[in-house]
């Protein structure tokens, strides 16, 4: 196979496969970035979710297979793609929360007027 378009070595892709796939994942980051500040949710929030799917390599506790299947299952985009899929497509305030003061009770917090 032409190297400029891709080889493969000990399961590592290289060549012009390599760029897309890292172009496509700076292209998800920097789209979600800006949608989550769209929507204006907390920077605390947005670090901790960032950092949560490396918690699972806390699975190779378990072995190598266990902690193998844990961090690819935790690194995929399959997940939080029909999260949000589904979010848009049902309008489910649990998928695509308007804040932590909206419920499915209604408006809570201080900041909400009481009407007698």
């Amino acid at each position: 196979m032409n190297g400029a378009i891709a080889t493969e070595t000990a399961g590592a892709v290289s060549g012009g496969l390599r760029t897309l796939l890292r172009l496509e994942g700076l292209t998800l980051f920097a789209g979600m970035t800006l949608l989550y500040a769209t929507w204006g949710g907390s920077w605390w929030i947005y670090a901790i979710l960032f950092l949560a799917p490396d918690l699972s390599f806390a699975g190779y506790l378990a072995g190598p297979r266990i902690g193998a299947i844990a961090y690819n299952a935790a690194h995929s985009y399959m997940a939080p793609m029909a999260l949000v899929v589904g979010g848009f497509s049902i309008g489910s305030p649990l998928v695509l929360s308007t804040g932590f003061g909206f419920t499915h009770l209604g408006r809570i917090g201080k900041d909400v007027i009481r009407t007698p």
